[in-house]
Formats: structure tokens, sequence, C-alpha cells
């Protein structure tokens, strides 16, 4: 007999957001895939691991902010 996992609504969450980062970076989802960190939790479902929410929430983040004071810089040089 095989186990048998389901996954959480905020790991199918990430994964749609991970086909969003892919599209909006022009990258391959496949190596985002590959980089998810899940845990089973006591329901037998696949969660995200909290230290790598923490990481991909974080480079999110500075990929924003990048995007933001790249916007700003090209507006002051019109």
């Amino acid at each position: 007999m095989t186990d048998r996992f389901n996954l959480t609504d905020g790991t199918i969450s990430h994964i749609a957001q991970l086909v969003q980062v892919a599209i909006l970076t022009g990258t391959d989802i496949i190596d985002h895939m590959r980089m998810i960190e899940l845990k089973l939790d006591e329901n037998n479902s696949l969660v995200l691991d909290s230290e790598y929410e923490t990481r991909f929430n974080s480079v999110i983040k500075d990929m924003l902010s990048n995007v933001q004071r790249q916007n700003g810089e090209e507006q002051a040089s019109v």
C-alpha cells in the first residue's frame, strides 16, 4: 500500500504564484518547482516549510523593490 498525500490550499496557491513568477521573469517553471520545500502536517497534507516560505517571500519583496526602483529611475530620466 502506498501513502497518499494532499496539497493544502496554501501549497496550491504557492504553486500558482510560482507560475506567475516564471511568466514574469521568463524563467522555467521547473526550476522554481524544484526549489519548493514541503513538510507533512498532522492531516497527512503537504504544506510549505516555514523557512522556505520566509526565504521565498523575501526574494519576492526584493524583486518588487528592484522593479519599483528601476521604474523610478526610468521616470526620472524622462
